[in-house]
């Protein structure tokens, strides 16, 4: 009788047993528990009136951009906002310059870098408002930008992202202001130039959607954290930044943990921001052109590898290591040719 009433019980004592993928999953909602228990605690002892945007800024020794860039954010702001800036050990003053130039931010000095996804972390979990804006020291958001993309939130409740237009000081589109997922074919298109050749093709140009048209709302697979706002409630509901990528990866990651939780991405042209790209990361181009490969091999394997075989995964490895290494060895030609100071 009770094996009829609890089909479970006719199962044997080893499928009991809790497989690595259960162990993974408990894991992963005790982490996002924790999260928004830390935030609740954190944020409930704050005053009631509380904003409907957190600007989240992660900085590491770009003091005169960070600062650009707040004044642009307060300057620009037509809803209610607050900025929480978490500082990576800069050793240029970046903290300081902040708390004193701007006393509303709240400023989280860390001891060491703690890589873009992880301090994002830390921010998320100080953030009290409705929306959080992703923002680069390096970009400064234009007028009424802010209030477009949280109207758009609002009116839109499935949507968990919307990201601006995001253009370079010479009025160019950011390519990576809308993006789909990788996949080893975009990898390969990418790696064999194709998608450079043909930018506006649906298949070849797909990684950056350059067949869409610029000047209107699509939906996206991902956006830049760059620059794009995101509804507190989805990363609740998903979690936040996966600590595992240092730099780079982690907003597509991100997004993609989103829509497997039924969660949309847009792209909203009626809001802009200006993107000084690479600005941040000139500190060590060396590193940072290592993370961007890594990151992709990260992506790939966390959530592509087990759809093919060992030898299409070993194909993958070869193009984004191989594609590391021509970069590499681009990179230390072209420094060999600068002209000495």
């Amino acid at each position: 009788m009770r094996n009829a009433t609890w089909p479970w019980a006719r199962r044997s004592r080893r499928s009991r047993r809790p497989t690595l993928s259960t162990i993974s999953r408990i894991l992963s909602t005790a982490a996002k528990t924790t999260c928004v228990v830390k935030r609740w605690i954190i944020t409930s002892t704050m005053p009631a009136e509380k904003p409907i945007v957190s600007a989240l800024i992660v900085s590491f020794n770009v003091k005169p951009l960070l600062l650009k860039c707040l004044e642009a954010f307060y300057g620009h702001a037509d809803v209610p906002v607050e900025a929480v800036v978490v500082d990576n050990a800069s050793t240029d003053g970046s903290a300081a310059a902040v708390a004193s130039e701007f006393p509303k931010a709240v400023v989280l000095a860390q001891q060491r870098n703690l890589g873009f996804g992880r301090a994002n972390n830390v921010g998320l979990e100080r953030c009290q408002g409705r929306f959080v804006l992703l923002l680069n020291p390096d970009v400064t958001v234009n007028p009424q930008a802010l209030g477009r993309m949280a109207d758009f939130l609002i009116t839109r409740p499935d949507a968990a992202v919307v990201g601006p237009r995001l253009l370079f000081p010479d009025g160019r589109l950011d390519p990576e202001a809308r993006r789909s997922f990788p996949v080893p074919s975009t990898l390969f298109y990418r790696t064999v130039g194709l998608s450079r050749l043909f930018p506006r093709s649906r298949v070849f140009g797909r990684h950056n959607m350059g067949h869409l048209s610029e000047t209107e709302v699509h939906e996206i697979d991902a956006g830049s954290a760059a620059c794009m706002m995101v509804r507190m409630a989805a990363l609740d509901r998903v979690g936040f930044f996966d600590p595992r990528y240092f730099m780079f990866g982690e907003d597509l990651d991100l997004c993609y943990r989103l829509k497997l939780g039924g969660w949309k991405v847009f792209y909203l042209p009626s809001a802009s921001a200006i993107h000084h790209k690479g600005a941040a990361t000139k500190q060590a181009e060396s590193k940072m052109l290592y993370e961007r490969h890594r990151a992709m091999w990260a992506y790939h394997s966390k959530h592509h590898a087990n759809d093919i075989s060992a030898f299409a995964n070993g194909l993958v490895w070869a193009q984004i290591w191989g594609r590391w290494a021509a970069s590499a060895m681009r990179q230390t030609v072209g420094q060999g040719r600068r002209p000495s100071p």
